[in-house]
């Protein structure tokens, strides 16, 4: 079992929209990169809300700044945890991260955008009352583990960022 730790959040004064995952995977936490996976469709699905076709050949950098010119800022929910391997469904004795004090901070952020079922599960339990003060998503997941979408339908679900931005 390994000790898990997010990155700190990719996010500017300019962020409208806060999109949140639930704790980095394996190659993610190996590379110090959010969704390094060349299976996680993230990049992929980001490119084509942004209009940027080739986001996925882009530097970490280029696609970070990317979300930010978007006016999106991009965490986790979960700050540490243990977990083996990758999987959601195995992460325990989780922390939250400060996202209270984070909103706080950046208060242009109107809309969240939890990407999966374990981050809208740990916003839930940990941030109930901002469930109610912002307009929040509960998205489809971009792993690979959720096979049931497919790119396309990825793209189409997600269009609510492009939409409400």
């Amino acid at each position: 079992m390994s000790k898990c730790k997010s990155f700190l959040p990719s996010i500017n004064e300019d962020s409208k929209i806060l999109i949140l995952g639930s704790m980095p995977g394996v190659k993610s936490l190996e590379e110090q990169q959010y969704y390094a996976h060349p299976q996680n469709r993230f990049w992929k699905v980001m490119g084509a809300l942004c209009g940027v076709q080739n986001l996925i050949d882009c530097s970490y950098e280029q696609k970070l700044e990317t979300l930010l010119k978007n006016n999106i800022a991009l965490w986790d929910t979960i700050k540490s945890c243990k977990r083996e391997g990758s999987l959601d469904s195995n992460i325990i004795n989780e922390t939250p991260n400060a996202i209270r004090k984070l909103l706080k901070k950046y208060p242009n952020i109107k809309i969240i955008c939890l990407n999966g079922n374990k981050s809208y599960s740990a916003f839930k339990k940990y941030f109930p009352d901002l469930l109610e003060k912002y307009t929040f998503y509960k998205m489809p997941s971009t792993s690979p583990a959720n096979a049931r979408y497919n790119l396309e339908k990825l793209i189409s679900d997600w269009q609510i960022i492009k939409n409400e931005n």
